[in-house]
């Protein structure tokens, strides 16, 4: 069943759901739109195989809003397999926008997203009292809903030096360097992601600022979808925005949601995502390319290349994805029993105060 609740915030009151992508399909788009009354982006959020494509496109047909991706990679062409861009079907369904409309050569920031994406919707909202947004980018989604903490501009020499350095050495020196340089951004970045590193190093070295002074209204720790991390969230929105938001969470039990990941990867396989890499790999130097599933197939096929044979194909990969997913399990237990033990910390800190405290009343 669906859990719906109210939580009152700076920026109005938003209406918050955890439930499962069938019952909310069934009751929220009639609710929602009977309760909202100023134009509403209806925002679906959950990790990698959850189902929120789905969902998104049934509420979109009931609501008869078009969908916004939010998602980095499934904006652009030539990766539908490895993006898991939304089927012909749900594209012919439901109209669709930041979905396969430019080249990975394309220069496309999280920046360019949320002024891009802002223009769209203000032309959307003309016609339509709702529109839906899913992707698996969380900052596309804290920039859409929120804004972005104003940042310095790229700087394309810099960029491109960093990126290559991560070519040659991978991405090992570039962390070491960031710990040097911003500690504190260091703990908090999700270090499965190059993008973010590369970012934060270019930041630090061509400001001669910690990354994370530019950063404001959030809490916790970034996560990437899948490597155990915790999804920062912010303290306030940043920037106020022109429409209400509603957020709905898809949330699946984590053996099923594992279950449902190698599904989708055998799914891939069989749709023809070793093709898919193979056409892209003169590509793989580019941001767009440095995504999950295409970095592990980049590297099995230099891997093969190197030894003189010729790569076996998708039981192999298979295999070997099997084997990531066994590590990246093992990192989240660790992950949480470190969260645990921290949260037990602030406990028996909280304990002691109220005692003290208690102590100086009697003695008042």
């Amino acid at each position: 069943m669906a859990d719906l609740y109210n939580k009152k915030t700076d920026a109005g009151t938003r209406t918050e759901a955890l439930a499962d992508a069938e019952t909310v399909a069934e009751t929220g788009a009639e609710a929602f739109a009977e309760a909202v009354r100023r134009p509403t982006l209806v925002v679906v959020v959950g990790p990698t195989g959850s189902g929120k494509t789905d969902l998104a496109v049934e509420l979109a047909r009931r609501l008869g809003a078009p969908i916004v991706s939010t998602d980095s990679r499934q904006v652009y062409r030539g990766m539908a397999i490895g993006t898991a861009q939304p089927s012909l079907r749900q594209l012919i369904a439901v109209r669709h926008h930041f979905v396969a409309d430019r080249e990975p050569t394309d220069r496309f920031s999280c920046g360019d997203f949320e002024r891009e994406a802002l223009q769209l919707l203000e032309r959307l909202f003309a016609d339509c009292s709702h529109v839906v947004a899913v992707g698996g980018s969380g900052l596309y989604v804290d920039a859409l809903c929120g804004g972005l903490d104003d940042m310095p501009d790229a700087d394309p020499a810099l960029r491109d030096s960093l990126n290559d350095k991560l070519r040659r050495e991978g991405l090992g020196p570039l962390l070491e360097s960031l710990h040097q340089l911003d500690p504190q951004y260091y703990e908090r970045v999700d270090r499965q992601n190059p993008a973010r590193v590369v970012r934060a190093l270019e930041v630090c070295m061509q400001t001669g600022r910690p990354f994370s002074s530019f950063r404001g209204g959030e809490s916790g720790t970034e996560g990437g979808g899948g490597n155990g991390t915790v999804t920062r969230e912010r303290k306030m929105p940043l920037k106020p925005r022109p429409f209400d938001i509603v957020k709905i969470g898809t949330d699946i039990p984590r053996p099923e949601l594992y279950a449902r990941i190698d599904r989708r990867v055998d799914g891939m396989m069989e749709a023809g995502l070793e093709v898919e890499a193979r056409a892209l790999r003169h590509l793989s130097h580019l941001p767009a390319l440095q995504t999950v599933g295409y970095r592990e197939l980049f590297d099995y096929f230099d891997e093969a290349d190197a030894l003189g044979v010729e790569a076996a194909g998708g039981s192999e990969f298979r295999k070997r994805g099997s084997e990531l997913r066994e590590q990246e399990q093992e990192q989240e237990q660790e992950q949480e029993q470190e969260q645990e033990q921290e949260q037990e910390q602030e406990q028996e800190q909280e304990q002691e105060q109220e005692q003290e405290q208690e102590q100086e009343q009697e003695q008042e």
